[in-house]
């Protein structure tokens, strides 16, 4: 048996191996001659950004899907105001065959004669040119005609169709959109860019068996023949195109009504109604929670929320018109665990946070999605901590910056703030910088500034730019000018005394601050030296995978630093706004420890020179308590990030693990659990059976007493609950006798009742996984996924079936993905990522992309959620990685 020195060293040796490289990225402009359109005459307009010469003002739309042809036709009146006189009106069409375009002057509201327009067209701009005879007189309104006709999309983007089976197993058809960021264009001609927006009068044409929804209540519906309908909405306030939707469906609802009297509907597939409930509760509560914290009403009379049975994404936050992926939205307490409740209640929490950050004031372009995103992400935790106290979300925000740093901590990260001009470096920008370090900088500014002035910036931001659109430095001027005021007008006193004189030193520049969160990409790390009742601080890029051609990766960064600390000789927080490369503080009295980043509300890492580790390792093995649990957990990641670039030993790291022996808390717990995990799989994987069955040993002797506690229910909290099934999971996985028996009993159990008994939903996973080990077990696994009506049973279910180590098994698994019939094509990448997870199949999803890879990127577009996914997936787990290093947790 190899002793734990040197299974250190061999891990050490595997981990290096893997820092020696990481990914960079470049983005290339794209450049050439003056545009030729399709009909090769020059185009009008030589740039992706459309002219500001003409703007819009209302869009009058007629839409007519046909769900046998799957096809639709549709008309675009659009109200334009001219700014500067032009012959030419460019605006955004993709896939639509224009069949005519006329236009008419317009006085008094009423428009005149109507003139028709040339069309040209130039597809890689994704851009049409409607060319007039006669010049369009600045300060001038006109009305453009545009009829056209299209197919319904193959995809998730645009107009797209969808279909869902019955319980009889009939297949059912519907049409949805999806049009964020730039795919409205693909269902209607229009100024397709977030800053242009627009009143949206929607018209939908329909069979009599089918409902449609759009943002807006329908106030007119009446027969047009041949068994169809026509309903017409009600004027929308004023919007962004992204955010238009209308879907055409045969749904059933539920309905409730806010205290402030709005709308709520819950839409599903009928079979699937009866999911729709906890949605509904949950949906009302968190729209009251958002009237009352920013003090501004919900502007529309209803608001629908939408499973749609194909959807890439988890949801999309359409003003009034909510869609979600079905797994989102619908809670089957039958087979849906504690973890799928708490997915769907902050899912729910992040669309609507968007009806006021994205809705009512949107970023000014895509360069800023994060004042969307970030904003929305955070929003989560807020209003689910507020509204749902029991389920403590606040403490899963520290997993959210754990993820947020390890995309951070690579050369390949980017700035929050980026440059994005084409579809596809837009789609990149929704990625972790937007959402999870957008909201953990968000976080960190609440902390800074106070609740009081974060709140109040919020509110004067959000009415000062209502049916706007703002960028970086509004949000900052918002939250500087309410600072100010409050200081000037005395009420910063009715905050904690420990907070009045929160980073007073000189002059606070808000937007300077905070540029250098935004503007820059990558995190700090920051370096303490302790002794007595000094220390010496400094601060350095921390990153992974350092590259000797990159001689500045250091010295060109510097951040301001909201630091927080504690010290043994003190029970107030200490405060401090670091904002040089070093600074010292002198404390009170001498110190025997010091911790940084109090209950982690910074965005950034720890490193303690010198015997500074060794003292919180001794206070943890002392008394843990006299730690928040959060530190507890935040010292943990530190400890193993700091690792990851070798500033500390992988020694000390496990030193400062050793008393979890005695933790009993979640999230330190799972934190540790987590690396371990990391470096048993990477052994495992890297074929180094004695270091594996020796760390395997370990980890289960470490976690015993915790795991056999352990019961096979659903009772307790959320965090116990959680805690148990990745305990369960982790001691299964690793091949532990009583878990695997328990697991095995149970399944066995319900297969031979042929699934009508009800199995404890925190564990079902886990006891499918056990199931699926056997050939008969899979199959019955694959037949019971055909048959459930429940989206998380589904998913439980496809990761049972990946985890098999029969390799024909998992090459049939990725064959059935890539059909699309079966499981649906919204979960190939799961499928995938779930395979590449399994030591057996890692290889096996890698070769299956690079195979696939040209139906892969015709089926979900370039810089899409899954095409992303897919990659992360396959290539997080292969010898040569070049885009992940290996133990970052994501």
């Amino acid at each position: 048996m190899l002793s734990k020195r040197e299974m250190v060293l061999l891990i050490a040796g595997i981990l290096l191996q893997f820092l020696l490289s990481s990914a960079l990225s470049t983005n290339d402009h794209e450049s050439g001659d003056a545009p030729i359109a399709s009909n090769g005459q020059k185009f009008p307009w030589n740039k992706m950004r459309l002219p500001n010469r003409i703007i819009p003002l209302h869009y009058d739309l007629l839409i007519h899907p046909n769900l046998t042809t799957l096809s639709f036709t549709g008309v675009a009146k659009i109200e334009v105001s001219v700014k500067q006189d032009t012959n030419s009106i460019v605006l955004h069409s993709k896939y639509l065959e224009i069949t005519s375009a006329t236009i008419a002057l317009t006085q008094d509201g009423i428009a005149q004669h109507e003139k028709a327009m040339n069309v040209l067209e130039f597809p890689p701009y994704e851009q049409i040119a409607l060319q007039s005879i006669e010049p369009l007189g600045a300060g001038e309104k006109y009305i453009i005609n545009i009829n056209y006709a299209a197919n319904l999309s193959d995809g998730f983007y645009g107009f797209y169709k969808s279909s869902y089976k019955t319980q009889d197993g009939k297949t059912r058809l519907l049409a949805s959109t999806h049009f964020e960021p730039t795919s409205a264009r693909m269902a209607f001609p229009c100024f397709d860019e977030p800053s242009f927006k627009a009143n949206f009068s929607v018209k939908i044409r329909r069979g009599s068996q089918y409902i449609a929804l759009s943002n807006m209540p329908m106030v007119k519906s009446f027969p047009i023949g041949e068994g169809l309908f026509e309903d017409h909405f009600a004027v929308s306030v004023r919007m962004s195109t992204y955010l238009v939707a209308f879907i055409v469906c045969d749904f059933k609802s539920v309905s409730a009504v806010t205290s402030t009297g709005i709308k709520v509907s819950i839409y599903a597939v009928p079979d699937k109604w009866s999911q729709t409930h906890y949605a509904l509760e949950a949906a009302v509560k968190l729209l009251e929670f958002y009237e009352n914290y920013f003090n501004i009403y919900f502007p529309l009379p209803k608001q629908d929320l939408v499973a749609i049975p194909d959807f890439q994404s988890g949801a999309m936050e359409n003003w009034g018109l909510i869609t979600y992926r079905e797994t989102a939205l619908l809670y089957d307490s039958v087979t849906s665990s504690a973890s799928d409740k708490l997915w769907i209640t902050m899912v729910i929490g992040h669309e609507l946070a968007h009806q006021w950050f994205g809705n009512l004031v949107t970023m000014e372009w895509w360069n800023d999605i994060w004042l969307n995103e970030g904003f929305a992400r955070y929003m989560e935790f807020v209003s689910v901590g507020a509204t749902y106290p029991k389920l403590q979300v606040d403490d899963y925000l520290l997993n959210t910056c754990f993820g947020a740093m390890g995309r951070d901590s690579m050369n390949s990260s980017r700035a929050i703030s980026t440059v994005a001009e084409s579809p596809t470096q837009i789609k990149e920008m929704f990625d972790t910088v937007s959402y999870e370090k957008g909201a953990c900088i968000l976080h960190m500014l609440r902390n800074f500034l106070t609740e009081e002035v974060f709140q109040s910036g919020l509110v004067s931001y959000l009415r000062k730019y209502s049916y706007g659109n703002a960028k970086n430095e509004d949000l900052w001027n918002s939250m500087a000018n309410v600072r100010l005021y409050l200081s000037v007008t005395k009420m910063i006193l009715h905050l904690k005394s420990t907070i009045i004189y929160l980073y007073t030193e000189g002059h606070l520049d808000i937007k300077e601050v905070m540029n250098t969160w935004t503007l820059q990409k990558g995190l700090p790390v920051i370096i303490v030296e302790h002794s007595g009742s000094l220390i010496r601080l400094r601060q350095e890029r921390f990153l992974k995978g350092v590259l000797p051609e990159d001689p500045v990766w250091e010295s060109l960064y510097l951040w301001h630093i909201p630091l927080t600390y504690i010290t043994s000789s003190s029970d107030r927080i200490g405060r401090y706004l670091l904002k040089t490369k070093s600074d010292t503080i002198k404390l009170d009295k001498e110190a025997d420890w010091v911790k940084f980043n109090v209950d982690m509300n910074g965005y950034y890492i720890v490193h303690y020179e010198h015997s500074g580790w060794d003292a919180l390792v001794n206070l943890l093995d002392q008394d843990h308590t006299l730690l928040s649990m959060k530190d507890r957990t935040h010292l943990i990641h530190n400890a193993f990030q700091l690792v990851s670039t070798g500033k500390l030993s992988l020694d000390r790291a496990l030193d400062l693990t050793r008393y979890l022996r005695h933790e009993n808390k979640t999230m330190p717990v799972l934190q540790g659990l987590a690396y371990l995990e990391v470096f048993y799989k990477l052994v495992e994987k890297r074929n180094i059976p004695d270091v594996a069955t020796n760390l395997k040993r370990y980890i289960l002797e470490f976690f015993k007493h915790l795991i056999d506690k352990q019961s096979w229910s659903d009772d307790g909290s959320l965090s116990e609950r959680l805690l148990r099934t990745n305990l369960l999971e982790m001691a299964c996985d690793l091949q532990y006798p009583p878990c695997l028996q328990k697991a095995l009993d149970l399944f066995n159990k319900w297969k031979n009742s042929d699934g009508t008994i009800s199995l404890p939903t925190d564990v079902l996973e886990i006891v499918y996984s056990v199931g699926a080990q056997s050939a008969d077990g899979w199959e019955y696994l694959l037949k019971k996924y055909i048959q459930s009506m429940s989206g998380a049973e589904k998913i439980k279910i496809v990761n049972a079936l990946a985890a098999t180590r029969d390799p024909e098994k998992l090459a049939q698994l990725l064959e059935i993905g890539m059909e699309g019939n079966v499981i649906k094509l919204q979960d190939l990448a799961h499928v995938v990522a779930a395979v590449s997870r399994n030591p057996v199949g890692h290889l096996l999803a890698w070769n299956f992309v690079k195979t696939n890879w040209n139906k892969l990127i015709e089926k979900f577009e370039l810089g899409s959620f899954t095409i992303r996914w897919l990659m992360v997936g396959t290539t997080s787990h292969r010898k040569n990685w070049r885009r992940l290093v290996a133990f970052v947790i994501v």
